[in-house]
């Protein structure tokens, strides 16, 4: 008997994806993306990255970065999914939750990206921007970048720990 994977793109497409982000394999990853694919940042609205070739050079950066990653909750319709993971970058502990829309092939054309805690956001995106410049031999604005993004990182690293406790209406 088949199962719906053997059967249906939109779950072969996103059990690939699971295995390629789990094994940070970004070539993986790219098969599972539309030619026409448009990455959402958590990090900014300023830009996308639109177009396969920038996905997969955003997502080669990421897995630089970010480690241990495994999902754990996946939910969704024949079209659109939503898949969470945690991982870490650097010392830092997070969660991502991955919204991804689907062809009809079955290739992933839109994922939007959302991270909590702030923390481990803002390593991402201190250690992220970095590597994706550095990527794209761009050392130069690679360390502009990591210089402006380390002390937002640290802010919020130390704001965790230290005052957000203060808040905890568990604590007295």
């Amino acid at each position: 008997m088949e199962s719906p994977t053997d059967t249906d793109p939109v779950d072969r497409t996103t059990a690939a994806w699971r295995v390629a982000g789990e094994r940070a394999d970004a070539d993986g990853a790219g098969r599972c993306l539309a030619e026409g694919i448009e990455v959402i940042s958590p990090l900014t609205a300023g830009f996308r990255f639109r177009g396969r070739g920038q996905a997969q050079d955003m997502l080669s950066a990421a897995f630089e970065v970010v480690s241990e990653i495994r999902f754990h909750t996946e939910t969704g319709t024949d079209s659109t999914r939503a898949l969470f993971y945690h991982g870490r970058c650097g010392r830092e502990r997070f969660e991502e939750a991955q919204l991804l829309r689907f062809d009809p092939d079955g290739l992933i054309v839109e994922l939007t990206l959302f991270g909590r805690p702030l923390p481990g956001l803002t390593a991402v995106m201190a250690a992220i921007g970095p590597a994706l410049l550095r990527r794209q031999a761009r050392p130069t604005r690679a360390r502009a970048i990591g210089a402006a993004t380390a002390p937002l990182a640290t802010m919020t690293r130390l704001g965790e720990r230290h005052l957000v406790p203060l808040v905890d209406p568990g604590r007295r």
